[in-house]
């Protein structure tokens, strides 16, 4: 490509940059794959000597393909791979953890963390076209499906992502108050506050590869609960709170992927119970939805 066509590409490129950097990251969950992603973009722009007539389809096209490509990868990743240690996958962006914590709030956690528990197909053709109002009919090409299943594909995400809870109005906000009451004192070291919202007789459950070593997987009691709690203060502040097979619970997610989740039984206002979820499998049957 002469010098003179790079140029203008450079320019046009650099307008289009912070949407497909939008389009990327809410897809891939991660602020680093989604800047790698964007680069390969524009390094096959410029090597391209097709003409190109839209170029904001083109880009669009290319950078959601380069994200579908990246999910079934970290798919079939995960199927033989624990997830309790998780490692970042992406290299040479430069993105710190700070940077993307902050990306992740101007998105909402909580939307990011829902759209990791969703197929990749599902998870494109959502992405594309509720936010981003791409057509039906250009999104089916990227995943070779027709419009139609592409149509099918998005409604099943949003059915998934905007799933009923399975508790009354009046009980959903006693669970999430719970809920919620447990997670600032937890983030705060707030023992009294974590005694306040745990009953008496609290049985905390966990997978092993959710615990430090020497935890131990079932601990009772309000007070023994509640310095384990404290002693993963710094899990407790990158919780998310999203509805778990119908009810609030917690997940912390890295790089789009859910890594563990928390799911609570409350009664009379307290919690009676939680199970700390980490391995793969149990992961992967719980159902992500957001919190009406």
């Amino acid at each position: 490509m002469r010098a003179d066509r790079v140029h203008e590409w450079a320019h046009a490129f650099e307008q289009r940059r912070d949407r497909l950097r939008g389009i990327a990251y809410r897809v891939l969950g991660s602020a680093a794959e989604a800047e790698d992603a964007v680069q390969e973009a524009w390094l096959r722009l410029v090597g391209t000597d097709a003409e190109i007539a839209d170029l904001d389809g083109w880009l669009t096209t290319v950078v959601s393909r380069i994200c579908l490509d990246l999910l079934r990868a970290r798919t079939r990743r995960a199927e033989v791979a624990s997830l309790a240690a998780p490692t970042r996958t992406a290299t040479g962006s430069g993105v710190d953890p700070e940077a993307e914590a902050l990306q992740a709030d101007s998105v909402g956690r909580a939307l990011l963390v829902v759209l990791g528990s969703l197929g990749p197909e599902e998870r494109v053709a959502f992405v594309l076209h509720d936010l981003f109002a791409v057509p039906f009919a250009e999104i089916a090409p990227m995943l070779g499906r027709t419009p139609a299943t592409t149509k099918k594909l998005a409604s099943r995400a949003r059915l998934r992502m905007h799933a009923p809870a399975r508790l009354e109005t009046t009980e959903l906000l006693a669970h999430r108050a719970a809920v919620t009451a447990f997670t600032e004192a937890a983030r705060e070291g707030d023992l009294g506050g974590l005694l306040a919202v745990l009953a008496p007789d609290v049985v905390r459950t966990a997978d092993p590869a959710a615990l430090s070593p020497g935890m131990a997987v079932i601990v009772r009691g309000a007070r023994a609960v509640a310095e384990g709690a404290l002693a993963l203060r710094q899990r407790s502040r990158e919780a998310v709170l999203v509805l778990i097979d119908g009810s609030p619970g917690l997940v912390v997610a890295h790089a789009g992927r859910p890594v563990f989740a928390v799911t609570f039984q409350v009664h009379a206002e307290r919690i009676a119970a939680y199970d700390v979820v980490a391995s793969p499998g149990r992961l992967r049957a719980l159902t992500l939805a957001l919190l009406p």
